[in-house]
């Protein structure tokens, strides 16, 4: 029997066209660069760059982009061995706009609906034993992927490392409220939550990020992470509070970079850091990821952040 996975993630996966001109509209682009994405992808590939035997839960069209996806998720490190195809679906394709330091539009290309929201089976053995479960609100918008999610949280019992990413994507869901109901329910099956302002607000109904962590821990979850930007992170747990100031990076695009945090997150965890430490860390992971123009291909090293962090 193999060892356990330190990490297997479940949710989106598509192709990534970013263009290669800064400060324009899609409508001005003239070339574009094509990148592996989708967030719970990307947390696992940034997992894999520092070590962790990572593997993710997904699904693919039967199409040039799905094969493009395995052969990139391979080449990154990470197992596809639980990244089904479904042939009647496309894979996604997601365009963004870049205008540095802090807008980046994005365009969801998933109609009539992603693969990744079809997943309808998993490894409930594997998800048991991996030493972190990660999942994202995203999965949650969506029949059969919703009961899927919640049949993997069952698998796995409210125990060790299991990550909810806030990461609210409004063109996903019908309202805020819906999402609210998913997201309480699934609170009660994690016992880490990660987001930002935005998506506490969404998850608990508060921006403030002291009064979101509380409100977080209150639904029983361990560590309650917020993210704050331009502002730095503040983390709590029952006992402990901790606030780190963000690392400073001249952005060039930021829309990979919490993707990059949660690897380096994992990562820190894993190795029982102190919080305070798992925090620096990945809040330079993070900037390093802003401070490049893609997501999957710019996941740092571990030593690329050690080299800055001291």
């Amino acid at each position: 029997m193999s060892a356990p996975y330190d990490l297997i993630t479940i949710g989106r996966i598509g192709v990534d066209l970013y263009p290669l001109q800064d400060g324009v509209g899609l409508e001005d682009v003239e070339t574009f660069g094509k990148y592996l994405g989708g967030s719970a992808t990307n947390v696992a590939i940034a997992a894999a760059r520092h070590g962790l035997r990572s593997a993710v839960i997904t699904a693919t069209g039967d199409d040039p982009f799905g094969r493009y996806a395995h052969r990139e998720l391979t080449r990154l490190g990470v197992d596809d061995r639980w990244v089904a195809t479904i042939g009647h679906l496309n894979t996604p394709v997601t365009f963004c706009e870049i205008f540095p330091p802090d807008n980046f539009p994005l365009y969801f290309y998933r109609d009539p609906v992603a693969p990744d929201l079809m997943i309808d089976s998993i490894d409930e053995a594997a998800i048991a034993d991996a030493r972190i479960f990660w999942a994202t609100v995203t999965g949650l918008s969506r029949e059969p992927s919703r009961a899927t999610h919640h049949a993997a949280w069952q698998a796995r019992g409210r125990k060790s490392i299991t990550v909810l990413d806030l990461d609210w994507r409004p063109m996903f869901w019908p309202s805020p409220e819906t999402a609210r109901g998913e997201i309480e329910k699934a609170l009660q099956h994690v016992t880490v939550a990660v987001g930002n302002r935005e998506e506490c607000e969404v998850a608990v109904g508060e921006t403030e990020p002291n009064r979101a962590a509380d409100a977080l821990l209150e639904r029983g979850i361990e560590l309650a992470i917020v993210k704050q930007g331009p502002r730095g992170v503040l983390a709590k747990t029952r006992g402990e509070t901790v606030e780190v100031a963000p690392f400073p990076v001249d952005v060039v695009n930021g829309l990979g970079a919490g993707d990059g945090f949660g690897g380096a997150l994992c990562h820190g965890l894993l190795e029982g850091w102190p919080l305070e430490r798992t925090l620096r860390f990945a809040n330079v992971a993070g900037a390093i990821v802003a401070g490049r123009r893609e997501c999957s291909t710019a996941m740092p090293t571990t030593d690329e952040v050690e080299r800055l962090l001291h």
